[in-house]
């Protein structure tokens, strides 16, 4: 596993969206996400570490503002952790590898496909094409799009 980057190094790197978002627990406004209504074939990874993240197999139009997904395209993919910030009680998603905070989970997802709402970020993922797989190092999610 690569060391970690630095809060100086993700701040060069990242844009400042990118970075308020992973590393603050930031949200962008909804429906100004690159991804909210985008429904290209490929995968998400983490803007971070490019730990994969959601495939867009599993992404769905939930009206909310941000791009919303069935489940982690890994079971292990992503951790939760409760969150009671400004009041509410919900479910933090953040990447496993990198520990970027990505959005939250709800229960008012899909019936059919279990249920779930993974509501995140677009700041804080980076779409790999379907033809880019392969050459990008994920030829492994290639079989999702066969």
């Amino acid at each position: 596993m690569k060391q970690k980057e630095t809060k100086e190094e993700l701040k060069k790197r990242l844009s400042d969206i990118e970075y308020h978002v992973t590393q603050e627990k930031g949200t962008e406004r909804a429906f100004t996400g690159q991804y909210d209504d985008f429904y290209d074939d490929g995968i998400f990874v983490d803007v971070v570490s490019g730990e994969p993240l959601f495939s867009s197999n599993d992404k769905y139009d939930a009206g909310c503002g941000w791009p919303s997904f069935t489940k982690p395209i890994k079971k292990r993919g992503v951790s939760e952790h409760r969150d009671q910030s400004f009041g509410m009680e919900r479910t933090e998603v953040r990447s496993r590898e990198a520990d970027s905070h990505l959005g939250h989970v709800f229960t008012d997802g899909p019936q059919d496909k279990g249920g779930l709402r993974y509501c995140i970020n677009s700041a804080a993922m980076r779409f790999v094409p379907k033809d880019k797989l392969a050459e990008e190092g994920y030829e492994e999610y290639q079989a999702e799009f066969q």
